[in-house]
Protein backbone atom coordinates (compact mmCIF):
# COMPACT_ATOMS: atom_id res chain seq x y z
CA UNK A 1 0.00 0.00 0.00
CA UNK A 2 3.51 1.91 -0.01
CA UNK A 3 1.63 4.44 -3.04
CA UNK A 4 -0.72 5.36 -1.21
CA UNK A 5 0.76 6.31 1.89
CA UNK A 6 1.87 9.50 3.09
CA UNK A 7 2.85 10.90 6.71
CA UNK A 8 0.06 13.19 8.47
CA UNK A 9 1.47 15.64 11.26
CA UNK A 10 -0.99 14.56 14.71
CA UNK A 11 -1.89 18.47 14.93
CA UNK A 12 -3.92 18.29 11.62
CA UNK A 13 -6.27 15.50 12.38
CA UNK A 14 -9.57 17.42 13.93
CA UNK A 15 -10.54 16.41 17.33
CA UNK A 16 -13.61 18.27 16.96
CA UNK A 17 -16.21 19.83 14.37
CA UNK A 18 -15.70 23.41 12.92
CA UNK A 19 -17.81 26.24 14.87
CA UNK A 20 -20.25 26.34 11.67
CA UNK A 21 -20.85 23.26 9.75
CA UNK A 22 -20.22 24.37 6.57
CA UNK A 23 -17.18 26.24 7.79
CA UNK A 24 -14.37 24.45 6.53
CA UNK A 25 -11.94 25.05 3.76
CA UNK A 26 -11.86 23.68 0.70
CA UNK A 27 -9.28 22.43 -1.52
CA UNK A 28 -10.57 22.34 -5.61
CA UNK A 29 -8.65 19.97 -7.78
CA UNK A 30 -9.41 21.69 -10.93
CA UNK A 31 -7.82 22.48 -12.99
CA UNK A 32 -6.85 24.43 -11.85
CA UNK A 33 -6.29 23.64 -8.56
CA UNK A 34 -8.01 26.30 -5.85
CA UNK A 35 -7.99 27.23 -2.39
CA UNK A 36 -11.33 28.09 -1.32
CA UNK A 37 -14.13 27.59 1.57
CA UNK A 38 -17.09 25.30 1.62
CA UNK A 39 -19.19 28.17 1.66
CA UNK A 40 -18.03 29.39 -2.14
CA UNK A 41 -19.61 25.64 -3.29
CA UNK A 42 -22.22 27.45 -4.78
CA UNK A 43 -20.41 29.62 -6.72
CA UNK A 44 -18.25 26.40 -7.76
CA UNK A 45 -20.85 24.47 -9.20
CA UNK A 46 -23.52 25.00 -11.90
CA UNK A 47 -26.83 25.04 -12.14
CA UNK A 48 -28.38 21.86 -13.29
CA UNK A 49 -25.78 20.26 -11.43
CA UNK A 50 -27.39 17.02 -9.19
CA UNK A 51 -25.46 16.35 -5.58
CA UNK A 52 -26.38 13.17 -4.42
CA UNK A 53 -25.84 12.83 -0.71
CA UNK A 54 -26.16 9.84 1.52
CA UNK A 55 -29.20 9.99 4.38
CA UNK A 56 -27.98 7.26 6.35
CA UNK A 57 -28.17 7.97 10.44
CA UNK A 58 -25.31 7.49 12.51
CA UNK A 59 -26.92 5.03 15.81
CA UNK A 60 -25.30 5.97 19.25
CA UNK A 61 -24.14 2.15 18.98
CA UNK A 62 -21.42 2.25 21.10
CA UNK A 63 -22.89 0.86 24.73
CA UNK A 64 -20.75 -0.51 27.32
CA UNK A 65 -22.06 -2.84 29.66
CA UNK A 66 -20.89 -5.87 32.56
CA UNK A 67 -20.34 -9.13 32.75
CA UNK A 68 -21.71 -10.95 36.21
CA UNK A 69 -18.29 -11.35 37.01
CA UNK A 70 -18.16 -7.56 36.88
CA UNK A 71 -16.10 -7.26 33.86
CA UNK A 72 -16.26 -4.39 31.40
CA UNK A 73 -17.75 -4.99 27.83
CA UNK A 74 -17.45 -2.48 25.26
CA UNK A 75 -19.87 -3.52 22.40
CA UNK A 76 -20.55 -1.84 18.94
CA UNK A 77 -24.11 -2.56 17.97
CA UNK A 78 -24.17 -3.24 14.32
CA UNK A 79 -28.06 -2.63 13.22
CA UNK A 80 -31.32 -0.94 14.09
CA UNK A 81 -33.08 -4.22 14.61
CA UNK A 82 -35.69 -5.11 15.14
CA UNK A 83 -34.64 -8.48 16.70
CA UNK A 84 -31.54 -10.35 17.26
CA UNK A 85 -28.38 -8.20 15.67
CA UNK A 86 -24.71 -8.55 15.23
CA UNK A 87 -22.22 -6.47 17.64
CA UNK A 88 -18.68 -6.27 17.88
CA UNK A 89 -17.57 -7.06 21.62
CA UNK A 90 -14.20 -6.23 23.33
CA UNK A 91 -12.87 -7.72 25.14
CA UNK A 92 -14.40 -10.85 23.54
CA UNK A 93 -12.21 -13.91 24.13
CA UNK A 94 -13.97 -15.26 27.33
CA UNK A 95 -17.18 -14.59 26.63
CA UNK A 96 -19.33 -17.35 26.43
CA UNK A 97 -23.04 -17.87 24.49
CA UNK A 98 -25.89 -17.54 26.89
CA UNK A 99 -24.24 -14.55 29.16
CA UNK A 100 -26.80 -11.28 29.73
CA UNK A 101 -24.61 -8.31 30.24
CA UNK A 102 -26.23 -5.76 32.08
CA UNK A 103 -25.81 -2.26 29.99
CA UNK A 104 -24.47 0.76 32.08
CA UNK A 105 -27.78 3.42 31.49
CA UNK A 106 -30.64 0.68 31.32
CA UNK A 107 -30.77 -2.08 29.14
CA UNK A 108 -29.45 -5.93 28.59
CA UNK A 109 -27.58 -7.69 26.06
CA UNK A 110 -27.85 -11.63 25.80
CA UNK A 111 -25.38 -12.90 23.77
CA UNK A 112 -26.87 -15.96 21.25
CA UNK A 113 -23.66 -16.96 19.33
CA UNK A 114 -20.39 -16.41 17.67
CA UNK A 115 -20.73 -15.59 13.85
CA UNK A 116 -18.05 -14.65 11.13
CA UNK A 117 -15.39 -11.75 11.82
CA UNK A 118 -14.99 -12.15 15.41
CA UNK A 119 -18.75 -11.08 16.19
CA UNK A 120 -21.25 -12.01 18.00
CA UNK A 121 -25.33 -12.12 17.06
CA UNK A 122 -26.87 -10.68 20.16
CA UNK A 123 -30.64 -10.16 21.53
CA UNK A 124 -31.36 -6.36 22.90
CA UNK A 125 -33.58 -5.44 25.76
CA UNK A 126 -35.46 -3.08 24.76
CA UNK A 127 -34.96 -3.66 20.92
CA UNK A 128 -31.61 -2.18 19.72
CA UNK A 129 -32.39 1.43 18.27
CA UNK A 130 -34.27 1.80 21.75
CA UNK A 131 -31.45 0.59 23.91
CA UNK A 132 -29.10 2.89 21.87
CA UNK A 133 -30.92 5.92 22.28
CA UNK A 134 -31.34 5.20 26.10
CA UNK A 135 -28.11 3.88 26.64
CA UNK A 136 -26.13 4.47 23.35
CA UNK A 137 -22.59 6.76 22.68
CA UNK A 138 -21.73 8.13 19.47
CA UNK A 139 -19.06 5.54 18.06
CA UNK A 140 -16.93 8.22 16.99
CA UNK A 141 -13.96 7.19 14.93
CA UNK A 142 -10.74 5.33 16.71
CA UNK A 143 -8.63 7.92 15.56
CA UNK A 144 -10.22 10.86 17.06
CA UNK A 145 -8.83 9.22 20.31
CA UNK A 146 -11.51 10.86 22.86
CA UNK A 147 -14.73 10.05 24.33
CA UNK A 148 -18.09 11.46 22.83
CA UNK A 149 -19.02 14.61 23.51
CA UNK A 150 -22.82 16.20 24.20
CA UNK A 151 -22.15 18.33 20.35
CA UNK A 152 -20.98 14.96 19.07
CA UNK A 153 -24.73 14.15 18.59
CA UNK A 154 -25.54 16.77 16.31
CA UNK A 155 -22.52 17.29 14.49
CA UNK A 156 -21.62 14.03 13.65
CA UNK A 157 -24.38 13.22 11.91
CA UNK A 158 -25.66 14.79 8.51
CA UNK A 159 -28.98 17.59 8.34
CA UNK A 160 -30.67 15.18 5.93
CA UNK A 161 -29.84 12.09 8.46
CA UNK A 162 -33.36 10.31 7.85
CA UNK A 163 -32.79 6.01 7.66
CA UNK A 164 -30.86 4.56 10.99
CA UNK A 165 -28.29 2.00 10.28
CA UNK A 166 -24.87 3.37 10.07
CA UNK A 167 -22.11 3.26 13.13
CA UNK A 168 -19.94 6.12 11.00
CA UNK A 169 -20.85 9.46 9.49
CA UNK A 170 -20.92 9.73 6.08
CA UNK A 171 -18.66 12.70 6.79
CA UNK A 172 -18.45 14.47 3.25
CA UNK A 173 -21.99 15.40 4.14
CA UNK A 174 -21.24 16.81 7.20
CA UNK A 175 -20.01 20.23 5.32
CA UNK A 176 -23.64 20.50 4.26
CA UNK A 177 -25.64 23.41 6.34
CA UNK A 178 -29.44 23.84 5.97
CA UNK A 179 -28.07 27.27 4.72
CA UNK A 180 -25.82 26.61 2.43
CA UNK A 181 -28.48 23.29 0.91
CA UNK A 182 -30.75 26.87 0.15
CA UNK A 183 -28.26 28.87 -1.69
CA UNK A 184 -27.20 25.45 -3.51
CA UNK A 185 -30.90 25.23 -4.71
CA UNK A 186 -31.02 28.49 -5.31
CA UNK A 187 -28.10 28.09 -7.64
CA UNK A 188 -30.17 25.75 -9.11
CA UNK A 189 -27.82 22.98 -8.37
CA UNK A 190 -30.04 19.90 -7.38
CA UNK A 191 -30.17 17.56 -4.70
CA UNK A 192 -31.16 13.34 -4.50
CA UNK A 193 -30.32 10.55 -2.12
CA UNK A 194 -29.59 7.46 -1.69
CA UNK A 195 -28.27 5.38 1.73
CA UNK A 196 -25.82 3.59 2.37
CA UNK A 197 -25.30 2.01 6.24
CA UNK A 198 -21.63 2.79 6.76
CA UNK A 199 -20.55 -0.48 8.74
CA UNK A 200 -16.82 -0.94 10.40
CA UNK A 201 -15.20 -1.91 7.73
CA UNK A 202 -14.86 1.98 6.54
CA UNK A 203 -12.31 1.61 9.66
CA UNK A 204 -10.20 -1.28 8.44
CA UNK A 205 -6.96 -1.32 7.05
CA UNK A 206 -6.49 -1.76 3.66
CA UNK A 207 -4.74 -5.43 2.42
CA UNK A 208 -2.67 -5.53 -0.73
CA UNK A 209 -4.44 -8.59 -1.19
CA UNK A 210 -7.68 -6.54 -1.41
CA UNK A 211 -6.07 -4.79 -3.77
CA UNK A 212 -5.50 -7.90 -6.11
CA UNK A 213 -8.77 -9.11 -5.40
CA UNK A 214 -10.29 -5.77 -6.48
CA UNK A 215 -13.13 -6.33 -3.68
CA UNK A 216 -14.02 -5.04 -0.69
CA UNK A 217 -15.98 -5.04 2.47
CA UNK A 218 -19.74 -5.58 1.68
CA UNK A 219 -22.14 -3.39 2.11
CA UNK A 220 -26.04 -2.71 1.73
CA UNK A 221 -27.54 0.24 -0.30
CA UNK A 222 -30.38 1.80 -1.46
CA UNK A 223 -30.88 4.27 -4.64
CA UNK A 224 -35.28 5.50 -4.61
CA UNK A 225 -37.05 5.73 -7.61
CA UNK A 226 -36.87 9.89 -7.59
CA UNK A 227 -33.26 9.23 -7.47
CA UNK A 228 -32.53 6.99 -10.55
CA UNK A 229 -35.02 9.52 -12.28
CA UNK A 230 -33.32 12.52 -11.32
CA UNK A 231 -29.60 11.55 -12.22
CA UNK A 232 -31.12 10.55 -15.92
CA UNK A 233 -32.55 14.26 -16.50
CA UNK A 234 -29.19 15.23 -14.82
CA UNK A 235 -27.83 13.49 -17.62
CA UNK A 236 -30.00 13.95 -20.53
CA UNK A 237 -29.82 17.68 -19.85
CA UNK A 238 -26.02 17.94 -19.32
CA UNK A 239 -25.92 18.66 -16.10
CA UNK A 240 -22.94 16.74 -13.58
CA UNK A 241 -23.73 14.05 -10.92
CA UNK A 242 -21.57 15.08 -7.93
CA UNK A 243 -21.49 12.65 -5.14
CA UNK A 244 -20.93 13.69 -1.98
CA UNK A 245 -18.80 11.90 -0.09
CA UNK A 246 -17.15 8.11 -0.71
CA UNK A 247 -20.50 6.05 0.04
CA UNK A 248 -22.46 7.82 -1.90
CA UNK A 249 -19.86 7.45 -4.80
CA UNK A 250 -19.81 3.71 -4.12
CA UNK A 251 -23.62 3.41 -4.01
CA UNK A 252 -24.23 5.35 -7.79
CA UNK A 253 -21.24 3.21 -9.11
CA UNK A 254 -22.50 -0.20 -8.09
CA UNK A 255 -26.25 0.96 -9.16
CA UNK A 256 -25.41 1.97 -12.63
CA UNK A 257 -26.16 -0.31 -15.80
CA UNK A 258 -24.17 -1.17 -19.04
CA UNK A 259 -27.23 1.40 -20.01
CA UNK A 260 -26.51 4.61 -18.04
CA UNK A 261 -29.60 3.84 -15.57
CA UNK A 262 -29.94 3.14 -12.23
CA UNK A 263 -31.25 0.33 -10.69
CA UNK A 264 -33.72 1.09 -8.08
CA UNK A 265 -34.28 -0.46 -4.48
CA UNK A 266 -32.38 -2.28 -1.96
CA UNK A 267 -29.11 -4.15 -2.91
CA UNK A 268 -25.53 -5.06 -1.67
CA UNK A 269 -22.08 -3.87 -3.05
CA UNK A 270 -18.51 -5.20 -2.84
CA UNK A 271 -17.31 -3.21 -5.64
CA UNK A 272 -13.82 -1.13 -5.02
CA UNK A 273 -13.12 1.13 -7.15
CA UNK A 274 -9.35 1.53 -7.68
CA UNK A 275 -7.53 2.81 -10.59
CA UNK A 276 -8.79 2.15 -13.53
CA UNK A 277 -12.27 1.98 -12.66
CA UNK A 278 -14.03 3.34 -15.43
CA UNK A 279 -16.93 6.37 -13.71
CA UNK A 280 -20.27 5.39 -15.59
CA UNK A 281 -22.42 7.81 -13.20
CA UNK A 282 -20.54 9.71 -10.84
CA UNK A 283 -18.88 13.22 -12.51
CA UNK A 284 -17.49 14.97 -9.48
CA UNK A 285 -16.47 14.47 -5.93
CA UNK A 286 -17.12 16.28 -2.50
CA UNK A 287 -14.75 14.41 -0.36
CA UNK A 288 -12.82 14.69 3.22
CA UNK A 289 -9.00 14.06 3.56
CA UNK A 290 -8.93 10.19 4.12
CA UNK A 291 -6.48 8.12 6.07
CA UNK A 292 -3.30 6.76 4.15
CA UNK A 293 -3.26 3.93 2.91
CA UNK A 294 -6.97 3.53 3.12
CA UNK A 295 -9.73 2.21 0.37
CA UNK A 296 -10.91 5.40 0.53
CA UNK A 297 -7.81 7.20 -0.73
CA UNK A 298 -8.10 4.87 -3.28
CA UNK A 299 -11.13 5.77 -4.53
CA UNK A 300 -10.45 9.18 -4.86
CA UNK A 301 -7.62 8.62 -6.63
CA UNK A 302 -8.73 6.68 -8.95
CA UNK A 303 -11.25 9.51 -9.71
CA UNK A 304 -8.61 12.62 -9.86
CA UNK A 305 -5.35 10.45 -10.78
CA UNK A 306 -3.09 9.18 -8.05
CA UNK A 307 -0.46 11.78 -9.23
CA UNK A 308 -2.55 15.14 -8.55
CA UNK A 309 -4.44 13.36 -5.46
CA UNK A 310 -1.19 12.79 -3.62
CA UNK A 311 0.54 16.07 -4.74
CA UNK A 312 -2.63 18.16 -3.61
CA UNK A 313 -2.70 15.94 -0.10
CA UNK A 314 1.00 17.31 -0.06
CA UNK A 315 0.05 20.72 -0.50
CA UNK A 316 -2.95 20.77 2.20
CA UNK A 317 -0.69 19.61 4.86
CA UNK A 318 1.73 21.85 3.94
CA UNK A 319 -0.80 24.43 4.49
CA UNK A 320 -2.67 23.27 7.61
CA UNK A 321 -5.81 21.87 6.00
CA UNK A 322 -8.05 19.70 8.69
CA UNK A 323 -8.01 15.65 7.92
CA UNK A 324 -10.55 13.08 8.45
CA UNK A 325 -13.79 12.85 9.76
CA UNK A 326 -14.65 16.42 11.25
CA UNK A 327 -11.78 18.01 8.95
CA UNK A 328 -11.79 19.58 6.03
CA UNK A 329 -13.08 18.83 2.37
CA UNK A 330 -11.77 18.33 -1.42
CA UNK A 331 -13.63 18.96 -4.26
CA UNK A 332 -12.77 16.68 -7.95
CA UNK A 333 -14.39 17.99 -11.09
Amino acid sequence: MAPYRFALPESLIARHPPRERDGGRLLVLGPPREHRRIEDLPALLQPGDLLVVNDTRVMRARVFARRATGGRVEALLLGPGPGPIEALLRPGRKLRAGEVLSVEGGGALTLLARTEGGRWQVRCDPEPLDLMERSGHVPLPPYLNRDDEPDDRARYQTVFATEPGAVAAPTAGLHLSEALLGRLAERGVGLARVTLHVGPGTFQPLRPEDLAAGRLHEERYRVPPETAEAVARTNAAGGRVIAVGTTACRTLESAVGADGALAVGWASTDLFIQEGHGFRCVDGLLTNFHLPGSSLIVLVCAMGGRDAVLDAYRDAIERHYRFYSYGDAMLLL
